[in-house]
């Protein structure tokens, strides 16, 4: 799902209610009516919404009662500094992602974050699960802590950075293209392809920069001074 449709339909404080009380049980109209303080009519379009979104869909039990519940799991992260603003594109929840190598900077304990690592011989499969969940949990809480912390040693370093080059106007912009070149081998095609931006824009970027006596070019590569 896009990430800007998904800010405007959550930018509705009900809506937000409406999936808050369905991610602890599935409800039917006169529940979530009851429980926001608003007609069945509003519920109503609330939940149109949310369906044609396809954050939520229903199910009719035998007394014909339509119940509504999250019909799968999204993130969303917006990201809003003085240097930058954005919104990464809402992805679903995955398990089976292939971790090796993806996240060099994170460590993980394999058989503290997934079933095949339990002493199942010593808990029975119920316990094992709880015990498993109750880990998760506490790792989604310190995940959340580091990302808090990243975000405020990388606003802290941008300004530095800013401060140190003395390039205001896009700030973000050039302290990406000074991390590509510390960590590539500063070749300009290779600069432009880890910020997936067009090769002359790099090079206005990168001849800036220069004039700039921040980076040098030595007839092959940049290299920062």
């Amino acid at each position: 799902m896009d990430s800007a449709v998904l800010l405007d339909l959550l930018g509705n404080e009900n809506r937000r209610r409406i999936l808050r009380l369905l991610s602890q049980k599935p409800c039917y109209v006169t529940e979530i009516s009851e429980y926001l303080g608003v007609s069945p009519k509003a519920v109503i379009d609330h939940l149109r919404k949310l369906e044609d979104a396809g954050l939520i869909e229903s199910r009719t039990d035998d007394q014909r009662r339509k119940y509504f519940h999250i019909t799968r799991s999204l993130r969303l992260e917006v990201d809003v500094s003085p240097h930058s603003f954005g919104a990464k594109s809402a992805y679903p929840a995955s398990s089976t992602l292939d971790m090796s190598g993806r996240c060099p900077h994170l460590s993980l304990d394999e058989a503290a974050t997934n079933g095949s690592g339990l002493e199942t011989g010593q808990q029975s499969e119920i316990e094992a699960l709880a015990a498993e969940f109750g880990r998760l949990q506490s790792l989604d809480g310190e995940l959340s802590l580091a990302q808090r912390w990243v975000h405020g040693r990388l606003t802290e370093t941008l300004e530095e950075l800013t401060n140190k080059t003395g390039i205001d106007a896009d700030g973000h912009f050039y302290a990406k293209i000074l991390a590509a070149i510390a960590e590539t081998t500063g070749q300009t095609d290779e600069i432009a392809e880890q910020l997936t931006a067009p090769p002359d824009v790099i090079r206005k970027a990168l001849s800036r920069l220069e004039r700039a006596n921040i980076i040098a070019f030595d007839g092959e590569r940049w290299d920062i001074r």
